[in-house]
């Protein structure tokens, strides 16, 4: 601090506020306190931060889903690039870690807290009777929910979430609209509330359409188990004219699985895919799928993390409908 002190021409107080943003200096001082910190190589000190009660300069990350399903599910990957473009901007670490369940994740938390590993954290995948806000906010984290709406959340936390409902009925309506009558939702895991939310839009949509053949099945949101039930609901009486898979890996699998049985897509079955990604225009036919921003909702919530940790009140952020792209694996029922 001596250093840049001595080179930028101010004192050591300013350089402190120009390099922790803090008020107190001009913006063109902050400017040149930043640029000189350049050019002599310095670097914020994690541990003199937690020493001085100015953070760890960390946000942590816990995952708990199969280990398995992750390599091929684009929408993390993408969340995550997006959460690291706006760290980066405040030379933040990201501290990710994989757990096996809902208690794992909670004791990583305490761990966390115990030991002054992060400033905050990023929670996902919201359950039905979820104890981790409870915990978090207990904790004094602060804490943002991906994907959590707005009459689920917890008061002390923020949350960034997008309209699963209103998305699902989209679909049910383009489907509605071709013709199709019999449609399957082969959704993901259960427990987690953006399944349920889908679930519950579909059965709604179904009502108030007068739709009785139509109804949701649960996965993992694997390839594996993406096939094995487009094979079970495909081989039973009265197959579905269409299919709503909730990614993408799993409706790739069920085209495969689809034309093993010898049925054509989209002339015997439509399929649609809710997360878009490159997979879906590299198979034939290309998907149909609903298209958004994951990076855009990964720096959405970074971004709300760094307002609490700036002070800020917890608040929710919406981000906007997921579109519905039609591509060539949609097409009017059989018979329509």
């Amino acid at each position: 601090m001596k250093d840049i002190a001595r080179r930028a021409g101010v004192s050591e107080s300013a350089v402190s506020f120009a390099l922790n943003d803090r008020p107190g200096v001009s913006e063109v001082t902050r400017a040149r306190v930043r640029r000189v910190a350049e050019q002599l190589g310095w670097r914020p000190s994690t541990a003199a931060r937690q020493l001085s009660g100015e953070g760890a300069a960390t946000v942590g990350f816990v995952l708990a889903r199969p280990a398995h399903t992750l390599g091929v599910d684009s929408f993390f990957l993408q969340l995550v690039s997006g959460i690291q473009e706006v760290l980066a901007e405040r030379h933040l670490g990201l501290l990710f870690q994989v757990v096996e369940d809902i208690a794992d994740e909670c004791a990583v938390y305490r761990t966390w807290w115990a030991e002054h590993r992060v400033d905050g954290v990023l929670m996902v995948d919201p359950r039905t009777d979820d104890p981790r806000p409870a915990l978090l906010e207990e904790l004094g984290l602060p804490a943002v929910v991906i994907g959590g709406a707005p009459a689920e959340l917890h008061p002390g936390l923020s949350a960034v979430w997008a309209d699963d409902a209103g998305a699902m009925a989209a679909v049910v309506g383009e489907l509605h609209a071709l013709g199709h009558r019999r449609i399957v939702h082969i959704a993901g895991l259960p427990g987690l509330a953006h399944t349920q939310r889908r679930m519950r839009s579909l059965r709604a949509e179904a009502e108030r359409r007068g739709l009785t053949e139509v109804r949701s099945v649960t996965t993992d949101y694997s390839d594996a188990e993406g096939a094995a039930v487009t094979h079970r609901v495909l081989s039973g009486p009265a197959a579905p004219t269409a299919l709503i898979y909730d990614n993408d890996v799993m409706a790739v699998a069920g085209v495969a699985a689809a034309a093993e049985l010898g049925f054509a897509v989209p002339e015997d079955v439509s399929v649609v895919a809710w997360e878009d990604s490159a997979l879906c225009r590299m198979v034939k036919p290309w998907l149909s799928a609903l298209s958004r921003d994951s990076v855009a909702f990964g720096r959405t919530a970074a971004r709300e993390l760094l307002s609490r940790l700036d002070g800020a009140t917890p608040g929710t952020v919406q981000v906007p409908l997921p579109e519905l792209i039609a591509r060539q694996s949609t097409g009017p029922a059989r018979g329509a």
